[in-house]
């Protein structure tokens, strides 16, 4: 572990130096892979030197121990110092967690209306906002690909791109069936229904990354429907794009020309494909059906909005950490589920590294 975390800091400086270098802003891709690498490495490099310098401290405390006029200021240093290494060695265990590649990516999300009819798509439409307010709050772009209501405004299906840093690493753990329960807007006795909406997460991945080949891509072109501007359904400007071996579908309408919309499709399309040859590899694997969006059956739920009872309970999440405030999860503030989640998904591997 520790000539690991030496080895991190050293290639962190390294990295540092290169980037000094002026000829190295002549290569933008190169300058790109290197700066992504040290963004990577400097939360490490900076909790190992931390760690380091707590090691430093207790030493030079212990030594004015014997110090009588000392003693006491010496101690109380000895003690905070302990209790600082003791929590980042917790942290250095955490960040040493095999990453997943794909943290750093923008992320493709899809929502769709489940069980319920127009309550299901009105629910999806507030996941839609829900998903954009949080987007906002961190300062990441939001690009709309696909996006097709109902006649009271709700959502049948919307598809787009959250751009900004670590966004995959921060969502990945939304993909599932989300459940409502609330009195729908169209129920007149105020009978309190159930229904369910799917949301998936892929990473944006770019074309060369999977085996994306012309002659195994069928294209439709089609007139864009809903808002957008003096484009539709004037021209048929919207995209769908089928891949013939697996039967994937992906499908833009946003922008104003056939081609633009079709580059967004080939990206919806690679990372679709990429997706689903994680979820064969996982499957040969695990048993476990991780990822999966699932059918939008209410028994396949991974969270429920309970607006009667103002709370939000994530069913993955154990004691009472499960449940949150409706109202701030709603309109975005899903920085708390999230961190409770992730920190899950990290004491889990830390139990499988002490297991192995």
């Amino acid at each position: 572990m520790w000539e690991k975390l030496r080895q991190i800091a050293q290639r962190y400086d390294e990295i540092g130096e290169l980037l000094e270098v002026p000829e190295i802003y002549g290569d933008p891709v190169q300058l790109k892979k290197l700066t992504r690498e040290r963004n990577e490495l400097e939360s490490v490099t900076e909790a190992y030197r931390a760690y380091l310098k707590c090691e430093q401290t207790i030493e030079s405390a212990r030594e004015l121990l014997g110090d009588p006029e000392l003693k006491e200021m010496a101690q109380e240093e000895l003690e905070s110092a302990k209790a600082e290494k003791s929590a980042l060695l917790e942290k250095l265990r955490i960040l040493l967690l095999p990453r997943d590649p794909n943290d750093s990516k923008n992320v493709i999300m899809e929502i769709r209306g489940g069980v319920g009819g127009e309550e299901s798509a009105l629910f999806a439409r507030d996941l839609y906002r829900m998903y954009s307010m949080y987007a906002e709050k961190r300062g990441w772009r939001i690009e709309l690909l696909n996006y097709s209501d109902t006649e009271l405004g709700g959502v049948k299906e919307a598809d787009f791109i959250l751009s900004g840093d670590g966004a995959y690493s921060r969502l990945k753990f939304e993909s599932g069936v989300h459940r409502v329960q609330r009195v729908p807007e169209t129920e007149s006795g105020g009978r309190i229904h159930t229904s369910t909406a799917t949301v998936a997460v892929l990473p944006e991945m770019e074309t060369v990354d999977v085996d994306l080949r012309e002659e195994d891509i069928e294209m439709q072109v089609y007139r864009a429907s809903g808002a957008g501007g003096q484009h539709v359904n004037k021209t048929s400007s919207a995209v769908r794009l089928i891949h013939k071996p697996t039967g994937i579908v992906a499908a833009c309408q946003e922008e104003r020309s056939q081609l633009q919309n079709r580059a967004k499709c080939m990206a919806m399309l690679a990372s679709k494909l990429y997706e689903m040859e994680r979820q064969r590899v996982e499957s040969a694997v695990t048993s476990e059906r991780r990822a999966q969006v699932g059918t939008g059956m209410r028994n396949e739920r991974i969270r429920t909005y309970n607006f009667p009872q103002n709370r939000v309970t994530d069913h993955r999440l154990t004691g009472e950490g499960k449940n949150f405030n409706i109202d701030a999860v709603i309109n975005g503030d899903l920085d708390g589920l999230i961190d409770a989640l992730t920190m899950q998904a990290q004491a889990e591997k830390l139990q499988q590294e002490a297991e192995q």
